[in-house]
């Protein structure tokens, strides 16, 4: 029996449900969800595998005009997701007319890979908008096949699926089959953390901060971790701590409950906030994260 393997890499605007369809596809959160712009800051890869097939989805960060060398990072990833994939989904939500970066719209549109253009949220718009939006996009996108869609409510997401399975070259698996990413467990607690001070801080808080994990001791029943909050100010650290501890305890009592659904196992997490000036300029500093991997 012949077996499938290949990179689906899924690009768009900020906020256009790209974390949310990437989920949908794997079944675990693997993604940041919120409402707010800019909440994947890396490429993510979630791994689906079937007996004959395994599907590598990249979750990549918004499109944006970057303004300092983080955000510059950002965009190397959303380049290297061209470079390596079998498959590119094109995501944009109703209402949208235009990719933010025209150099990175020119690539879509002259691709030589099959694109699938995925019209997310049409549970916000009618049935003639909804038409509008099709035959804008088909013009503008002659290459791409169009599926409407809404990812948070799971509508035409399996046939999407479908057409990728269709699309899929012949290859062996890239890792192994019980591989669900390629990311490590501290990863994901940086993750989930972060994810629970863009829900619960306002502003230029949650873009400030950074999260590391300097501990990650795993034993049968329970795991323990250490992991420290950077952000760039100590204006920043007083807010993200709050009245005696008040607001970064209610980050640590909802990330242990994300962690402990994630891993299975009970946590305990210990939270520490540091100054780190300026880091999301500082090339030394955003390599250590993660970033300025090209």
């Amino acid at each position: 029996m012949s077996h499938k393997a290949g990179f689906v890499n899924i690009i768009g605007n900020p906020n256009v449900g790209k974390s949310t369809l990437m989920n949908a596809f794997v079944g675990e959160r693997l993604s940041i969800i919120t409402s707010k712009a800019q909440t994947t800051r890396h490429r993510i890869l979630g791994i689906v595998n079937g007996d004959d097939f395994q599907i590598m989805f990249s979750d990549t960060p918004g499109i944006i005009k970057p303004a300092y060398e983080m955000q510059e990072s950002m965009m190397n990833f959303v380049k290297s997701a061209f470079e390596d994939a079998d498959i590119l989904i094109y995501m944009v939500e109703v209402g949208e007319k235009e990719l933010k970066d025209e150099d990175f719209f020119n690539k879509i549109i002259h691709s030589r890979i099959p694109v699938l253009l995925l019209l997310n949220k049409i549970d916000k718009s009618n049935q003639e908008q909804l038409e509008e939006q099709v035959n804008l996009w088909k013009e503008k996108v002659p290459n791409a096949e169009i599926f409407p869609i809404s990812a948070l409510g799971n509508f035409n997401v399996s046939a999407v699926f479908d057409r990728i399975l269709e699309l899929l070259p012949e290859s062996p698996p890239y890792y192994p089959k019980d591989a669900l990413t390629d990311k490590p467990e501290r990863f994901f607690v940086n993750e989930t953390i972060r994810e629970k001070i863009l829900l619960n801080y306002d502003k230029e808080i949650p873009y400030a901060c950074e999260v590391e994990t300097e501990e990650f001791k795993e034993d049968d029943n329970i795991i323990r971790i250490r992991a420290v909050i950077m952000v760039e100010r100590d204006t920043q650290k007083g807010i993200i701590i709050g009245h005696k501890g008040s607001a970064i305890k209610k980050v640590g009592i909802q990330a242990r409950e994300d962690l402990e659904k994630f891993f299975g196992k009970q946590i305990h997490i210990e939270m520490f906030v540091k100054v780190n000036k300026d880091w999301r300029s500082n090339a030394f500093q955003l390599r250590r994260f993660g970033y300025n991997q090209k």
